[in-house]
């Protein structure tokens, strides 16, 4: 079977994470990031139960129930205007940051972020997308290259 017998794969609707409280998550992410919610759900007794945060044509599902102990490496990369900003944030609502040559932390149910800047990396957004979240389309030269290398100008 050639790649192209294969559906492509085209990017990420979605992350869900399992936190132990949601609302305590959604206090401790809005301590780091300016978000809306996309809904919420809540259980018969009106305790919040997952909660989806908005980012532009993606989201972040927050899910109650997390039991399990901290991953060592399992992580996931949000992508941000401001990325030194998110660090001063992030130490000040109390996560713990993890040694590296990235901008990682970890939640207080030991979810492991990885944190980059849009202008960095080979990731685009229609511009739409870009104007309702208020981010520059501006990328670096290496950025510019990756993107290039694979056919895509901007």
């Amino acid at each position: 079977m050639t790649t192209t017998d294969k559906p492509r794969l085209v990017g990420i609707n979605h992350i869900a994470l399992e936190v132990g409280d949601v609302q305590a998550a959604l206090d401790f992410y809005g301590a780091i990031f300016a978000f809306s919610l996309r809904g919420e759900n809540r259980d018969d007794d009106g305790k919040l139960t997952m909660a989806f945060i908005d980012m532009g044509d993606q989201f972040i599902a927050l899910s109650g129930g997390r039991t399990q102990p901290p991953d060592d490496h399992r992580h996931f990369g949000l992508v941000v205007d401001d990325r030194e900003r998110v660090a001063e944030l992030a130490r000040a609502a109390g996560a713990r940051m993890v040694d590296g040559p990235f901008l990682d932390f970890r939640d207080p149910w030991g979810n492991r972020i990885e944190v980059v800047e849009y202008r960095d990396l080979q990731f685009t957004k229609a511009p739409t997308v870009l104007d309702k979240l208020g981010v520059a389309a501006d990328k670096t030269e290496k950025a510019k290259k990756q993107l290039a290398d694979k056919g895509i100008e901007i």
